[in-house]
């Protein structure tokens, strides 16, 4: 059985989700170790959701509940969070309503900005990282490469991504009203994480021609060779974040790269190097008068006296800007919690297309999910009818069928006899009547199949193939 545990901007707030996504690497193996019934796991965080996909071994009939509030005490002891907490937050998907979900988070379609580009990626990453720890398992699989297909498919035959949508290009968007001329911004890209390219292709769409990187991990002078702007040093970076008309942050670091701090150190020392502060009211050289007590005057008086406007946009989770910014003169943040106030509603048009295709894909896999259950039966009949085929072609060979007609009449009646219980098989199984179609074989042919991995396998594929 798949179920999944969802957590997005939708059910949860900004904090419960930083708390989650901090923690997202550690929890799929910590899922596995909490109830022997989960065979599999494959976690999900992004910036504006978190979500366990979980393939649990129960028997029919069996509920999964005590399952599922383990998993959820495991997020909760990873994540650092309550349980009951998380169980009044966590929305529940269950059985064939889980492909539905998954391929509509892939294909964008329930991101704060609709049809955004980046999920599909980390819907891949998802599966990827499983995959390393070994977490995950064939019906993981076969749901997560599926999404992958579905999502293609949406980009493809709808306009839903036509206009490359993201985040990124919402946050600039909503920076459009406190900038007029992009070509004469100066911007700070800090991190070279999941966004930083999106970051960087966006800005230069709208013009922009000075981008500089800070990576807080090393990797700035890398990525900036790669994409042809300047690498900040670790020296410089506070007088290059205060010089900066436009600070984006987009590192997955699990610490605050900007904070006040670092931008009145930086103002303080742009001051200093254009001689309009003494040295010495630097941090750490402040000057005393003869009863020892320091001098009034402060770095970020004397470097904020004509204060410049800045704009910090904040897309990393967990948040990569210090709320305290803002208490820095003339500094305005613009964060994921703020941007999704303002995504605009879908177009409707395209949504709708869009949404036809993630249904059809849902039934498609659950169709096939169900046969999926029928296979080693399948395999078993016919095994059962070729077995009497070949001992009856067997015994018209040794009475003289020398021009083989009796084989091909025999071959051709074996068809046919299995045509109708192969079509019932599926009819079956597409009304959720598999067991009825399980007794009715044991019945008339005392058939009892067990599974076989292999030939199920082999006939899921070719299943799969038929009606995608």
């Amino acid at each position: 059985m798949l179920i999944c545990l969802t957590a997005s901007h939708k059910n949860a707030g900004f904090d419960m989700l930083e708390r989650l996504s901090a923690s997202s690497e550690h929890a799929a193996p910590r899922l596995l170790d909490g109830h022997p019934a989960v065979q599999g796991a494959v976690v999900v965080a992004t910036c504006n959701r978190f979500e366990a996909y979980l393939d649990l071994d129960t028997p029919e009939g069996d509920s999964p509940v005590d399952a599922v509030h383990d998993a959820v005490r495991a997020v909760g002891e990873v994540a650092g969070l309550e349980a009951d907490e998380l169980r009044s937050t966590f929305g529940f998907v269950h059985g064939n309503a889980v492909a539905g979900h998954l391929f509509s988070v892939a294909s964008g379609l329930e991101s704060v900005v609709v049809g955004e580009g980046e999920i599909a990626g980390q819907v891949r990453r998802s599966l990827e990282r499983a995959r390393h720890e070994g977490t995950t398992t064939p019906e993981l699989e076969r749901l997560f490469q599926r999404a992958s297909q579905t999502s293609r498919r949406v980009k493809n035959r709808t306009g839903i991504g036509a206009e490359g949508r993201s985040l990124v290009r919402l946050a600039l968007d909503l920076a459009e009203s406190r900038i007029t001329d992009w070509s004469a911004v100066r911007v700070l890209l800090v991190g070279t994480g999941r966004y930083a390219g999106a970051s960087l292709a966006a800005l230069r769409d709208r013009g922009v021609n000075d981008v500089a990187v800070y990576s807080p991990t090393g990797r700035g002078p890398r990525f900036a060779a790669s994409h042809d702007i300047e690498a900040v040093a670790s020296g410089d970076y506070a007088m290059a974040a205060a010089g900066a008309d436009l600070i984006v942050t987009c590192t997955m670091v699990e610490h605050h790269v900007v904070d006040r701090e670092l931008l009145e150190l930086g103002r303080a020392e742009l001051a200093v190097s254009e001689g309009t502060l003494p040295v010495a009211l630097l941090p750490g050289r402040g000057s005393t008068d003869a009863a020892g007590q320091a001098d009034a005057a402060t770095p970020a008086d004397a470097a904020t006296s004509d204060a410049p406007r800045q704009l910090v946009i904040d897309l990393g989770l967990p948040r990569n800007v210090a709320p305290d910014v803002v208490e820095v003169a003339g500094v305005e943040l613009l964060d994921l919690e703020t941007i999704k106030i303002h995504a605009p509603l879908e177009e409707f048009g395209a949504t709708d297309a869009a949404r036809e295709l993630v249904d059809r894909a849902a039934r498609n896999f659950g169709r096939v999910g169900d046969e999926l259950d029928l296979a080693p039966a399948v395999v078993a009949l016919r095994r059962h009818v070729f077995d009497v085929l070949d001992g009856e072609i067997a015994r018209a060979r040794s009475r003289g069928d020398d021009d083989g007609r009796t084989e091909a009449a025999l071959r051709h009646m074996a068809g046919v006899l299995l045509h109708t219980p192969m079509v019932r098989s599926r009819e079956y199984a597409r009304a959720g009547e598999q067991q009825a179609w399980l007794e009715g074989l044991e019945a008339i042919f005392g058939i009892r199949p067990e599974a076989e991995a292999g030939s199920a396998a082999s006939s899921a594929d070719d299943a799969e193939r038929d009606v995608l």
